[in-house]
């Protein structure tokens, strides 16, 4: 294919997902579930710290980008 249609085609695809990720941070707060706050997140307050582990939204997250993803190999075919 031509090298410049390639370039744009991935310029549109970079930056529909800059809008998709700025809408999710956007309009989150709305959303009727907290990202980073979901139950099985890890947070341990010390006297003077805290760690905090979001493992299940990270959990959440995989699994949606790689249904996304698969959807996205399985149209291309």
């Amino acid at each position: 294919m031509d090298p410049p249609r390639e370039l744009g085609r991935a310029l549109l695809v970079f930056g529909g997902l800059l809008v998709l990720v700025g809408a999710l941070l956007y309009f989150g707060g709305e959303l009727p579930f907290r990202l980073g706050k979901l139950p099985g997140d890890i947070v341990h307050r010390g006297e003077r710290t805290t760690f905090y582990f979001p493992i299940v939204t990270c959990l959440v997250l995989s699994a949606a980008l790689s249904f996304l993803l698969w959807l996205v190999s399985h149209f291309r075919r």
